[in-house]
């Protein structure tokens, strides 16, 4: 059972996706990275962007935290429902309405998103799957829409090469959690 880890929301069980489309970021993992995060000052006021949301987890994580505005975007009917039901009950327990989500798949998402739509802190955590290309693709389009002081985080597996990145991000950290890994990239 996935939760909430701190914050005004903190001990929350968070509804999880059923079947096996989506890998969950466990406790374990959301505790070091919001550790990292914060410790980089990026939660607080910050205007977040969460794709390949599964269960919205690490975008409801942030709000609970302090985070203005969270939006996840997952494509999946299932995984948008359940992103939908964990935005409600955080909501609820924060008493503002700081996280939406969009049923949409990220690359149009990002097409769509206006030129003034700026994020401070994005994390992705997309499918095994995709491509090398098609995250680059999609780092590339992200970038248009991030603030200066950005922070980006790409979990992969750890069995998984580093990310491409696109001319317009660079890579300052990367931690290892078991089998789960954790890049973090800012605007070059």
């Amino acid at each position: 059972m996935s939760r909430i880890i701190a914050g005004v929301a903190g001990g929350t069980p968070l509804v999880s996706v059923p079947g096996s489309g989506t890998r969950p970021t466990t406790d374990r993992v959301k505790e070091a990275l919001f550790s990292r995060l914060e410790a980089l000052d990026v939660v607080a006021e910050a205007r977040v962007l969460d794709l390949y949301a599964g269960s919205g987890s690490l975008g409801v994580e942030s709000a609970s935290r302090g985070a203005a505005a969270v939006d996840l975007v997952e494509s999946d009917g299932r995984a948008s429902e359940v992103c939908q039901r964990n935005a409600d009950t955080v909501n609820q327990a924060i008493g503002l309405k700081k996280v939406t989500v969009h049923r949409s798949r990220v690359e149009s998402f990002l097409d769509r998103a206006a030129g003034d739509a700026r994020w401070d802190l994005v994390l992705l955590d997309p499918p095994y799957p995709l491509s090398q290309s098609d995250l680059l693709a999609v780092l590339d389009k992200l970038s248009a829409h991030l603030d200066e002081e950005a922070v980006v985080v790409v979990e992969r597996s750890a069995r998984t090469p580093e990310p491409e990145w696109p001319p317009t991000l660079e890579r300052f950290a990367e931690r290892k959690y078991g089998e789960t890994r954790l890049w973090f990239a800012e605007p070059a």
